[in-house]
């Protein structure tokens, strides 16, 4: 049995996408002891609105980093994940340049959350095929890491190469302190696996109980079948519950284990009702 960190997920999104809402609701939050606030990411989304697009298009979605950057300057403790990053959209240097400077200049405070995407006219914006997305990500996810940890680095790879080349500053979280954590998005046996072998953790987007359960089943029998890192540590794991919290919900994803809990107050909701739903649902 586990007791679960809380975070808030949309912080760039809808009417947290508004500059004042969006680091109102953060100080928020970070006064009354979340652990976290989380974005979400489209980049583009298809209109009009078809499955399986999860919003419409007209919804606002601030870029992640931009976002969590502009959080980090209102703030001072509370940790920035992003929930997730579609990694096979992002040119890897570029990203890795990006994340290491939110990371730098948030001392630190920075989770990558990360996902191989699914919605194809999104993918075909960005000029990336969805086949092959998730081999795709691995690589980059591997030449970000080396970036962040070696200067004068090479990479030869199927998707990425480069010789020779140093990136700075280097994340906060670097030598003598914990990196950059890793956690990987997603509810297939693919993203268990990668999970398991590249993650420090796994998040579940609109999770019950009950599917966490399968979830977790999910990720047991991926640690049977592949090799975890010792250096990963144990695999950490985040769940966003579908709507609001009920009754006993609390309780259940405790002993199944979930270490941390990032909530959704909804992005229709008005500064004032995502302020009242911070203060009824903050950490005891």
């Amino acid at each position: 049995m586990t007791n679960p960190k809380l975070a808030l997920f949309g912080i760039n999104m809808g009417n947290m996408a508004d500059p004042e809402t969006m680091v109102t609701v953060a100080r928020a939050a970070e006064a009354a002891g979340y652990e976290s606030v989380w974005t979400g990411e489209h980049i583009v989304l298809p209109d009009p609105q078809a499955p399986p697009s999860p919003a419409a298009p007209e919804v606002p979605m601030v870029d992640t980093a931009v976002a969590l950057a502009y959080v980090a300057a209102a703030t001072s403790t509370i940790r920035l994940g992003s929930g997730i990053i579609i990694l096979p959209q992002r040119q890897p240097a570029v990203l890795a340049k990006s994340l290491a400077s939110l990371d730098h200049l948030s001392g630190g405070r920075f989770i990558f959350g990360l996902g191989v995407g699914y919605l194809e006219p999104e993918m075909t914006a960005c000029g990336v095929p969805l086949a092959a997305r998730g081999r795709r990500s691995d690589e980059y996810l591997a030449a970000m890491r080396l970036l962040w940890t070696t200067d004068a680095a090479s990479f030869d790879g199927e998707y990425v190469n480069f010789t020779s080349v140093t990136a700075n500053p280097k994340p906060a979280q670097g030598p003598g302190r914990p990196t950059i954590p890793v956690v990987v998005g997603g509810h297939t046996k693919s993203a268990a696996k990668r999970a398991v072998t590249l993650g420090h953790g796994w998040y579940g987007f609109m999770r019950s109980p009950e599917t966490t359960r399968a979830d977790l089943d999910m990720l047991a029998e991926a640690a049977d079948r592949h090799e975890r890192p010792a250096d990963l540590g144990r695999l950490e794991i985040s769940i966003t519950p579908p709507g609001r919290l009920k009754p006993g919900d609390l309780e259940a994803y405790a002993e199944l284990g979930v270490d941390r809990l990032i909530l959704q107050p909804g992005h229709h909701r008005t500064r004032d009702e995502i302020l009242a739903y911070i203060e009824a649902n903050k950490p005891a």
